[in-house]
């Protein structure tokens, strides 16, 4: 599909001027430093698209794995040409297969903790893009993962470079985080933090060292980057904005960054598409949970069973989660379930093995619910289509985003509560939720303000939208003439 952008660029902000008589090829380059997980790799390179329509050039940093999985995996859009990736040896590290959390307390995916070393490696490679590049701009504008402000560290000793912080999570999960690691330094409304699920069992320990870590670098940034909407989150925004929180600095809500309409296809479209094309509208529910997941073959079989008694129509994709690297031979794992399942169901449900381009399904008129995971991509993807979800978080913010969708904007069902993270959920559960949020009036109250949240988060990317405004903000910012 080719890529709509959301917001287009008002004027070319990127004109070439001199500074003290001295003329540079080019006023502002932004340089993308993505986490090496697919959630955050996605995101940034959507938002990488974005700013490139300013006529802005962009340069993408990551190892050559994992240039070449986002670039494969990428919906909604195909044409990179305006970005210039920088690929990086991969170097070799004992990663374990996805399944060793299958019986563990906690689901985090530790497999891919081998991703922050990965990312230690792509210090000194960043450091010299960025010296090269300092000498052939008069500003460099470098947006990192949250999880990756060590390795843009050096850009301190390069007086042309400014940094922003990118967070991949909810303004609302960031917000909540932050707030409670400080000390709850100020009152908020208390339905917020009622029933608030622990972020026990969210992520191990090795990983939260990790994360607190790479947030001390922020402290050195120039400001900080939402993927969310103030349509969505305004509220905690304006949390974050606090002095208490955010210490002065500025902040942009510049999602969605994925495409909010998509056009006709230019290549062979995905069977999942051209089965949805015989569907009658909103009658479809899209079961994914992500790339860092795996299930116990009880639970795929409980959720089978689920499925296939709610009677509705479905999309299922079952695959394991990702590894550290997901081209390895051993990869593609065919996954067991029950005998005869797939015959039995044929005719109003689809079980997809392979890759499946989520933004698209999501978009697609037939597709009336999603059962997911909740990460944070995921969640914006569904809201910007206007599609309900049932929440079945697994780990790291998915709980929390629970509650926003959920509690807060009102567009979800629980299926699988955080307090009930290590039971297996029955058939009988996952026929009640698939049912309600297909079949039920309260499903369709759901859907109804999903599609309303939809329509003002397309309102808000549109000419003179806040988000629209707020993306024009930031590009001036960062082409600022001083």
């Amino acid at each position: 599909m080719p890529y709509t952008s959301p917001m287009a660029p008002s004027c070319n902000q990127n004109q070439n001027h001199s500074q003290n008589g001295h003329q540079f090829p080019q006023e502002v380059v932004v340089v993308v430093v993505p986490f090496p997980v697919q959630g955050h790799l996605n995101q940034l390179l959507h938002f990488s698209g974005i700013i490139s329509s300013y006529n802005i050039p962009v340069h993408y940093i990551t190892t050559t794995t994992h240039t070449h999985q986002v670039n494969f995996r990428v919906h909604g859009f195909k044409s990179t040409n305006n970005i210039q990736f920088h690929k990086f040896s991969t170097p070799i590290f004992n990663s374990p297969t996805p399944n060793n959390k299958l019986n563990s307390s906690i689901k985090f995916p530790s497999h891919l903790q081998t991703c922050s070393q990965i990312s230690t490696n792509l210090r000194n490679p960043v450091a010299k893009i960025l010296r090269s590049l300092s000498h052939k701009t008069r500003r460099i504008v470098i947006i990192h993962d949250s999880l990756m402000g060590s390795v843009v560290q050096d850009y301190r000793a390069i007086p042309n470079a400014e940094a922003y912080t990118f967070h991949s999570v909810s303004a609302f999960t960031l917000f909540l985080y932050v707030w409670e690691n400080i000390g709850r330094p100020f009152a908020i409304d208390r339905d917020i933090i009622k029933d608030l699920p622990s972020i026990e069992g969210c992520f191990t320990p090795e990983f939260s060292k990790f994360v607190r870590s790479e947030h001390e670098y922020s402290k050195f940034n120039s400001g900080k980057i939402y993927n969310t909407s103030r349509v969505v989150e305004g509220p905690f925004l304006d949390l974050l904005s606090k002095e208490q929180i955010n210490k002065g600095k500025k902040q942009w809500a510049l999602g969605p960054f994925n495409p909010i309409t998509i056009s006709g296809p230019t290549q062979q479209r995905h069977k999942s598409l051209t089965w949805l094309d015989k569907q009658v509208p909103r009658s479809v529910i899209f079961v994914s949970f992500g790339t860092t997941t795996s299930f116990s073959y009880e639970q795929i079989k409980e959720i089978a069973i689920g499925l296939e008694q709610s009677q509705q129509k479905f999309i299922w994709v079952l695959r394991d989660a990702d590894k550290e690297d997901v081209f390895s031979k051993d990869f593609t794992k065919k996954i067991q379930l029950p005998k005869g399942f797939e015959e039995r169901v044929k005719e109003r449900g689809i079980v997809v093995r392979d890759w499946a381009p989520q933004l698209e399904i999501l978009a697609h008129t037939s597709t009336g619910g999603f059962l997911s995971h909740c990460g944070w991509n995921s969640c914006m993807e569904s809201i910007s289509m206007g599609v309900p979800l049932a929440a079945w978080p697994m780990h790291s913010d998915q709980p929390r985003n629970t509650v926003l969708i959920t509690k807060i904007l009102k567009v979800g069902i629980v299926i699988k509560d955080w307090a009930r993270r290590d039971e297996l959920i029955t058939s009988d559960g996952i026929e009640k939720v698939v049912s309600i949020l297909m079949a039920s009036q309260e499903g369709e109250e759901m859907r109804k303000r999903a599609q309303e949240l939809s329509f003002g988060v397309k309102k808000a990317v549109g000419e003179n939208g806040v988000t629209k405004n707020e993306f024009d903000s930031f590009i001036a910012h960062i082409t600022r003439a001083i």
